[in-house]
Parts: C-alpha cells; structure tokens; sequence
C-alpha cells in the first residue's frame, strides 16, 4: 500500500506560480509511475503529468512549458511545479501512484493509489 498526502495548494492570482508536494508513505516511490491530475467542478478528472522516473515526463498539452513534475526520491516526494498559472487551471490537484510502467500514464486506470486532493484556485 502507498499513502499520498498532497499539499500546497491555495489562492493565486493569474501569472502567479504554486509548488505542490505529493509526499508519499508505506513504500517507495522509486518505482512507480508518478502523475498529477486535476478535476475541476462540473468536469471529469483529466491527466496533468506524469513521470516515469528521473527526467522521463510527459504533460497534457495545456500545462506544457508551464508545470514541471519532479521527484525527490530520497525524500519519497512528487512535486508539481505550477507557473504563469491561468483562471482555467483552477481545480483540485491529485497525486497518483501507479505500480505498471507498461500503461497509458494520461489514463486514470493505469493508477493504483491516489491522494486526497488540494484545491488550487487562480483568479483573473
């Protein structure tokens, strides 16, 4: 079992930057998929990021050359490095975990665990 507490969500304005944590506990990370996702209110939870390990990402169109995803393995950490945010990434952010490297990592099936979720709101 992996456990993911995600933090550092809050109220920015646009053009602003956010970092989110992912910190996970109960087994390393090392080898899992990492990926963000976001859900907004009225919409389905679509893929954000993911990495497969150190310095293999991929990102969703929307948020290419403006998030960045990282891990810091020795800390069990995923962080999402959020810039030149815009009203539509307003969302909840979730962590996920995901033990096979051999699936789509935009899909939310390919995903084993999952985090709570924190609420990043950007306003005009």
């Amino acid at each position: 079992q992996v456990q993911l507490v995600e933090s550092g969500g809050g109220l920015v304005q646009a053009g602003g930057s956010l970092r989110l944590s992912c910190a996970a506990s109960g087994r390393t990370i090392s080898n899992y998929v990492m990926g963000w996702f976001r859900q907004a209110p009225g919409k389905e939870r679509e893929f954000v990021a993911a990495e497969w390990s150190v310095s293999i990402t991929h990102y969703t169109d929307s948020v290419r050359g403006r998030f960045t995803i990282s891990r810091d393995n020795a800390k069990n950490t995923v962080y999402l490095q959020m810039s030149s945010l815009k009203p539509e990434d307003t969302a909840v952010y979730y962590c996920a975990a995901g033990a096979s490297k051999a699936v789509p990592v935009n899909s939310r099936t390919s995903y084993d665990y999952w985090g709570q979720g924190t609420q990043v709101t950007v306003s005009s």
